[in-house]
């Protein structure tokens, strides 16, 4: 089957984040994940924030909440272009324009498109103190998409792939550490 060009807007909600006020301590230490851009780094999938805020937080901010394994984070400034996974619902700050993927849509799929999503959110973003990218403009970008069928044996594929390469990376590691300790260089 043929793959269609889409716009990443017809293809998932493009939802920004938000901050409570940080002068007001009912708004955080509460019980959902909130994200910044600085806590996505290389990983694939996010389970777990460094700050959480309150339900009261939420309402007196622009955080949304959005839904686990079906929202891929997607920083847009200050860094654009690092995506993760969501594992359970969180909320993120203004640093994003995160993808809720529709129900025709794999995120693995997106998530493993990450590369090509970023250069051209790059080339789109505009900023004086740092380059941004908006949802609306987000949302413009166009992508060759095949049928959801397909999404999810390249996302396999991809993900499988991810998983060998974390295997062999923490083996590395562990020859590395087993080495320095042999030499007394640890």
């Amino acid at each position: 089957m043929s793959w269609e060009q889409r716009k990443l807007g017809d293809i998932a909600e493009i939802i920004g984040g938000g901050t409570p006020s940080t002068n007001v301590p009912t708004y955080w230490d509460g019980d959902f994940d909130w994200y910044t851009p600085v806590e996505i780094g290389e990983q694939i999938f996010v389970n777990g924030s460094v700050r959480k805020i309150t339900t009261e937080g939420l309402n007196h901010s622009s955080a949304k909440i959005l839904p686990a394994y079906n929202t891929v984070l997607f920083t847009s400034r200050a860094g654009i272009g690092n995506m993760a996974i969501l594992k359970r619902p969180a909320a993120t700050n203004q640093g994003f324009q995160s993808l809720v993927c529709h129900n025709d849509i794999d995120p693995y799929f997106i998530f493993s498109m990450g590369s090509n999503i970023k250069v051209k959110a790059e080339r789109v973003a505009a900023g004086s103190t740092f380059s941004e990218i908006s949802g609306k403009k987000l949302g413009e970008l166009e992508f060759l998409f095949p049928n959801f069928e397909e999404q999810k044996i390249i996302g396999t594929y991809f993900n499988n792939i991810d998983n060998l390469i974390t295997l062999h990376q923490r083996k590395l590691i562990c020859v590395y550490l087993k080495n320095s300790y042999i030499l007394g260089t640890a």
